[in-house]
């Protein structure tokens, strides 16, 4: 996992060309004035998806890992804590399902404060459980998706 602000992208520049081209993405865009949806940015490989949502109390949250892509996250308005855990010993409560790329996990994360402008890198092997918060509030945020 990397969590970092947006205005630090160059540091990441040899974390791979996609990865690269993802934040690049993200710096470049302007994501308040689109409408949510998916945006391509190369195909099946790299896409970006965004969205409007109200976070959730982290009760109502399940750690979610990902087998074909890597999450690139980034909030463009409001603020969530986003949990995570290392994918090791950690019960499945959903099985993965392969059209949406997710297996869902049991588990008590840690918790990071992600706001507005920072971006967050999930790996496989990093259990995360975007969207929830202290309270519920308004977000909107970038995932753009790299495929491994």
């Amino acid at each position: 996992m990397i969590i970092d602000s947006i205005d630090n992208i160059e540091t990441y520049a040899g974390a791979g060309d996609k990865i690269t081209t993802a934040l690049r993405y993200i710096a470049a865009a302007d994501f308040k004035n689109v409408e949510p949806g998916k945006y391509d940015i190369d195909g099946d490989n790299i896409f970006a998806i965004v969205s409007d949502y109200i976070t959730k109390h982290s009760n109502q949250c399940f750690l979610e890992a990902h087998r074909k892509y890597i999450d690139v996250q980034y909030m463009v308005n409001g603020v969530e804590w986003v949990g995570y855990a290392p994918l090791k010993d950690h019960a499945i409560v959903k099985e993965y399902d392969e059209k949406k790329d997710c297996v869902f996990f049991g588990g008590t994360p840690s918790f990071i404060k992600l706001e507005k402008a920072m971006f967050a890198i999930f790996f496989p092997t990093d259990l995360h459980m975007p969207g929830t918060g202290d309270m519920p509030g308004p977000v909107r945020k970038v995932v753009v998706k790299v495929r491994i």
